[in-house]
């Protein structure tokens, strides 16, 4: 992140200054008789499925624009007023070269209309453009294809035909050449999208590239230009208050800080806070909450609702957390308004494709809220959250079945999604939740832990399943040790399981602390073997009960940051005399009960009724539950569950690779590990 950008740059390649930023590859772009520039953007297939998949797209890269795109789940919803929306979503694929068709002997719609090549598919596709405000809306039309056609670039020749390549990676490269026999209107000098453009749209993009040319530092504005952009962040055309924003931000705070913050228009006060998030020191941030906590948040729509949260999450992004007492006032303003509800459509806004199917402000907007009352711990999310989980998932199919259709043989992700596509704002809610880690009922969090294995079973692209496998590992780790055998007991999430376990190649013997230390003075600090450490970690049946570097069992503490509470003296009688120290966490207790019964385990849970016992350290669904009232004695053990003799199996090579495998903290860099 925040990967691919556009550029100007003198002929020498001496100045440079970004133009345009957020995309993943823009492989080609061209600029239409407006002067206005066009870009053609790479999507990830292996994200399908997924809530922050997009798709490939053609942008109006307009001056200062960021369209969002971030590695993995970090990309933007084109709904946040700090970017732009793409201009036409066209699906999965490998953009290339792109062009207008300018100067063509083509009838006046096509020789206006920009080209794209999408070297997957084979297909090259005119996008139609119409202004529309300050900038423009646009249709898509397969211009031609053919199985196989990997589409290379596309140009205009001097000769007014279209001609374009294909080949790339092995194949057969071939010239194509492209002209039209029909009858035609030749277009004159003046774009026909010019002659039926209103008055008002060529007013609108007139007002937005005047404003773009104060895109610079160093530009001195008067106050009166100052008010002017001020006034101009509440328009009612994005890409305008957009470019209002950017102008404002090359200027010193200090210079329209009062201007925004005394606005009465929510619009103009909204993008203004979001300019100084970006731009003023975090000093400012409680003048910047107590403007956006005294906008009447219901009476907003929820395009602007939208709007104001990004506000938020921005002053706290850039600014710093706020403290409990903001944090817990914030969360009980904003938590009765999550769920949003659907409203009509209104206004000029401007419609967005999104991962196949349309999100309309109230999705995005629950997308945001969910995100910002989540960091603000609020009493209520996780509830919320759970019950939408529960629902029956929504589909969009019909949208998918286009796609199929245009996408010929494309493969059995988008076709396996067809009936079992996953349901996208609750992939959102899952992976918005594993943050939280206060406010859990228990139920709650064995509901939200069974959520996965339902996901786990929809379709999606090559990343789908590890991206579900991520959220549930940090939403595990996230969660207090002493439930996380109690969610798995419930089922809620299932346990660990053990792969066969290597063996050691021994010879072993029977170790002695004295013994481990002596050696390890000699020979730990250099020379020892990472691999060989985390397969005796297996060996010794440690990963069986242990989480180390996000792997293992969790019936016992996860050691991945051990060598912050053990030094080696520690580590090693911990090890080899596990009945030294127990700590009360995982100490064993003996339960005697009424009716004669004996039980040895450690207490996972305990209610005012009863107690939860795990009789089985290696096995994390051997529990028994047994009522308070029915128990005759409870005895702390004075036994570790940890099992004596771990390590006598091993060599000596194999010992001191355990022991710098545990004192790494998993880094395979540690200088215990170098040869020299």
């Amino acid at each position: 992140a925040p990967g691919g950008w556009i550029a100007k740059t003198d002929p020498e390649g001496k100045s440079w200054e970004i133009f345009s930023i957020g995309y993943r590859n823009p492989y080609d772009m061209d600029f239409n008789r407006n002067g206005d520039l066009f870009a053609y953007d790479a999507d990830m297939e292996w994200d399908i499925g997924t809530p922050w998949y997009r798709p490939t797209r053609v942008v109006h890269a307009s001056s200062g624009s960021e369209f969002g795109w971030r590695s993995g789940t970090g990309k933007w919803l084109p709904n946040y007023p700090d970017s732009l929306p793409p201009l036409i979503d066209i699906g999965p694929g490998s953009p290339v070269g792109a062009c207008f068709g300018y100067g063509t002997k083509f009838p006046k719609k096509y020789e206006q209309a920009f080209y794209i090549c999408d070297w997957t598919f084979g297909t090259m596709y005119a996008i139609h453009m119409q202004p529309s405000g300050s900038t423009y809306k646009a249709i898509k039309e397969e211009f031609l294809s053919r199985t196989p056609l990997p589409l290379t670039d596309v140009a205009v020749g001097p000769d007014g035909a279209l001609y374009f390549t294909s080949g790339g990676r092995g194949t057969q490269s071939e010239l194509f050449r492209v002209i039209y026999t029909g009858n035609r209107e030749i277009s004159d000098n003046e774009p026909a999208d010019n002659k039926s453009e209103s008055a008002a749209a060529k007013k609108l993009r007139a007002e937005r590239k005047r404003i773009e040319q104060l895109h610079h530092d160093g530009l001195k504005l008067t106050s009166e230009q100052i008010r002017h952009l001020v006034k101009q962040l509440g328009n009612e055309d994005r890409f305008i208050r957009y470019a209002a924003r950017i102008a404002l931000e090359h200027q010193p705070t200090e210079l329209w800080t009062e201007a925004v913050l005394s606005q009465k228009n929510n619009g103009a006060l909204i993008n203004g806070v979001i300019g100084l998030a970006r731009q003023a020191e975090s000093t400012l941030q409680p003048r910047l909450i107590a403007a956006l906590e005294g906008i009447d948040f219901a009476a907003l729509s929820n395009a602007k609702k939208l709007d104001l949260i990004r506000a938020m999450q921005l002053v706290f992004i850039r600014m710093g957390k706020p403290d409990e007492a903001t944090a817990s006032r914030l969360a009980a303003k904003y938590d009765p308004f999550f769920p949003a509800r659907e409203e009509p459509e209104t206004g000029d806004r401007q419609q967005v494709e999104w991962a196949y199917s349309k999100l309309s402000d109230a999705q995005a907007l629950n997308r945001v809220l969910s995100e910002l009352l989540v960091y603000l711990n609020s009493r209520t999310i996780s509830h919320k959250l759970v019950a939408l989980l529960k629902k029956e998932p929504k589909r969009g199919g019909g949208k998918l079945n286009d796609l199929l259709a245009r996408n010929r043989g494309y493969g059995s992700a988008i076709a396996a999604m067809i009936d079992n596509q996953p349901d996208l704002q609750q992939v959102h809610y899952a992976f918005i939740l594993r943050n939280l880690k206060q406010n859990w009922s228990f139920e709650d969090r064995v509901a939200y832990f069974k959520w996965f294995q339902k996901a786990m079973k929809w379709s999606g692209g090559n990343s789908y399943r590890k991206f579900l496998k991520n959220i549930d590992d940090e939403a595990y780790l996230n969660m207090p040790e002493s439930l996380r055998i109690a969610i798995e007991a419930a089922g809620g999430r299932v346990p660990f399981a053990v792969a066969e376990l290597p063996k050691p190649k021994g010879p072993g013997k029977d170790w002695t602390v004295e013994e481990v230390l002596k050696l390890a003075d000699e020979k730990l600090k250099r020379g020892r073997d990472f691999k060989n450490g985390k397969k005796m970690f297996a060996a010794t049946r440690c990963i069986v009960c242990h989480r180390f570097n996000g792997d293992g069992g969790a019936t016992g503490p996860d050691l991945t940051q051990l060598a912050g509470r053990f030094n080696l003296k520690d580590l090693t009688e911990a090890i080899i005399e596990p009945d030294k120290v127990i700590s009360d966490q995982y100490r064993a207790m003996q339960v005697l009960t009424e009716d004669g019964k004996s039980y040895v385990g450690r207490i996972i849970s305990e209610t005012d009724d009863q107690i939860t016992l795990l009789i089985d350290p290696e096995d994390s669904t051997k529990i028994v539950d047994i009522p308070k009232k029915s128990i005759d004695e409870s005895i702390p053990s004075q036994t570790s569950l940890m099992p004596k003799k771990l390590l006598n199996p091993l060599n000596e090579n194999e010992v001191l690779d355990l022991l710098a495998y545990l004192l790494s903290r998993g880094n395979p860099q540690d200088p215990m590990f170098r040869k020299k």
